[in-house]
């Protein structure tokens, strides 16, 4: 079995993972990046493709509002803007309950210098005029947008590589050890060697973490996704709701993406399917919003693994039983907009010794402290 040499260790290849890389790679320091499938091809790759800061958690703000700047250089960092749009999020309520919920996350963004702009029942209904009449309020944040997951960690992935970062899919990593100064990986074939190691492993992050003695509450997620039929172009905003019980947004060639409801896996496989009875349910919530896709077909349904935590938020930072190690998973269905923001910043815990973002509500030790 061969051994290799190397600065950074990385375990992961979605958005966080491959920005890392090509963050260090960019700094000149040796990464080897590893995917136990291809790059992209689980949370980070299927998702809806949300590019959104309304919303989060209010921990979350400064890493979305620090995203949101690589977002705009993504062409210039990549070579692709990954079909990225800032066509404004639009969370809309449906109940006295969900409107009052849109007021009280104003003052949140205020906080975070996130521009939101309140619409009431009328303006919402003569500025979206295809709405249903369920809909009573909504609140637009005119930075937020979509993007293409499916191009998006591709293209950080290229970048990496052509920074100097290696990068090797399909090879799963089956054994950790720390012996005080190096962390050694092993796979089906070779063994890597690192003085630092990244866990941006999904929902696997959770087994990574647990090899160094930090056990945390992780749970597999499948978010239900679905895409129609083209129609014609009339949806310009990204569609949230309170409550995120379904999501919307059209592409300029017609087809509408919908989320909602959870699919089925099975993480060791790994495997996971679309449930149709949740997709059909996700479409009937989605038509009381917009009436006009009544009837239209469904082409297509997916999921994919994402990592969930019982509080809804990341694990990201350093661990707390291993030197140079560092987390960032469990990002709960909504780490697509943070992955470049997350990368950046475990490149500078690595070569900076901080960070200029809060991390400490993301810290392990919410978990592990509680298990001790």
């Amino acid at each position: 079995m061969s051994t290799h040499e190397t600065d950074v260790l990385i375990i992961g290849a979605g958005g966080a993972g491959t920005s890392a890389a090509l963050h260090l790679a960019q700094r000149g320091v040796a990464c080897v990046l590893l995917e136990r499938g291809l790059v992209g091809g689980q949370a980070s790759g299927v998702n809806y493709g949300g590019v959104r800061q309304q919303g989060r958690h209010p921990a979350e703000l400064p890493i979305a509002r620090r995203s949101m700047a690589l977002w705009h250089k993504l062409k210039d960092i990549t070579g692709t803007d990954a079909e990225f749009t800032v066509s404004g999020h639009l969370k809309l309520a449906r109940t006295p309950e969900e409107e009052a919920d849109l007021v009280a996350y104003l003052e949140v963004a205020r906080a975070n210098d996130l521009p939101l702009r309140f619409v009431g029942r009328n303006a919402l209904h003569e500025d979206y005029p295809w709405l249903g009449p369920k809909v009573i309020a909504g609140s637009l944040a005119p930075e937020d947008g979509a993007a293409n997951p499916r191009l998006m960690v591709p293209a950080l992935a290229h970048a990496a590589r052509a920074a100097g970062a290696v990068i090797h899919e399909n090879t799963k990593a089956t054994r950790y050890a720390f012996d005080g100064e190096c962390f050694e990986v092993t796979t089906g074939t070779h063994t890597f060697r690192a003085r630092w190691l990244l866990n941006t492993a999904g929902f696997w992050g959770g087994a990574v973490a647990e090899a160094f003695g930090e056990k945390t509450p992780v749970s597999a997620l499948n978010p239900n996704m679905m895409v129609t039929e083209p129609i014609r172009y009339f949806m310009e905003p990204n569609l949230g709701v309170v409550g995120g019980n379904v999501y919307l947004r059209q592409i300029p060639r017609g087809n509408v993406i919908i989320g909602g409801g959870y699919g089925v896996s099975d993480p060791a496989v790994p495997w996971s399917r679309p449930k149709a009875e949740e997709t059909r349910a996700a479409m009937a919530l989605a038509v009381d919003l917009v009436p006009e896709l009544k009837g239209i077909s469904i082409i297509r349904s997916w999921t994919g693994i994402d990592g969930e935590m019982p509080d809804h938020i990341p694990v990201i930072g350093p661990s707390r039983t291993t030197p140079r190690l560092l987390h960032a998973f469990g990002f709960s269905g909504h780490g697509f907009q943070l992955g470049p923001a997350v990368g950046a910043i475990l490149s500078e815990l690595v070569l900076d010794g901080r960070t200029d973002v809060p991390l400490e509500p993301f810290d392990i030790g919410r978990w592990t402290a509680r298990a001790a």
